[in-house]
């Protein structure tokens, strides 16, 4: 279950699986819960759990494979191991955020322009009856 301590959930679910892996409760190999498990285990929605997993592959500890499942890495064990700790997780994180944050805002401005252009090139001439 994620706990309400002011650290996001999905990093509270990651930090956990990488403690199994680390500890060999995941060993590698072994696929990780469905989606849907890990939801009812931690008690969030699909997106958190997701977002759980997209930190572990990007860390390269788990890998998925279309249409069987997302697998502990070999090796996985001694990268996880020696990641880096929570507290240094954290601002890269709140980094990464910070970023995409910046991403969408400019993706925003970015897709006002286009129609305000569109709107001045296929307006077309206007005609009277």
């Amino acid at each position: 279950m994620v706990e309400k301590t002011g650290r996001p959930g999905y990093l509270q679910i990651a930090d956990d699986l990488r403690t199994q892996i680390r500890t060999g409760s995941l060993a590698p190999g072994t696929a990780l819960p469905s989606t849907a498990q890990l939801c009812q285990r931690y008690d969030v929605s699909a997106s958190v759990v997701k977002a759980a997993i997209s930190v572990l592959r990007t860390e390269g500890l788990i890998i998925g494979q279309q249409g069987k499942g997302v697998f502990v890495r070999e090796g996985a064990a001694a990268s996880a191991s020696t990641s880096t700790s929570a507290s240094e997780e954290e601002p890269a994180a709140s980094e990464i955020m910070e970023q995409l944050a910046q991403m969408r805002s400019t993706l925003t401005t970015l897709g006002d322009r286009i129609a305000e252009l569109e709107k001045a090139v296929f307006q077309g001439p206007k005609r009277s009856r």
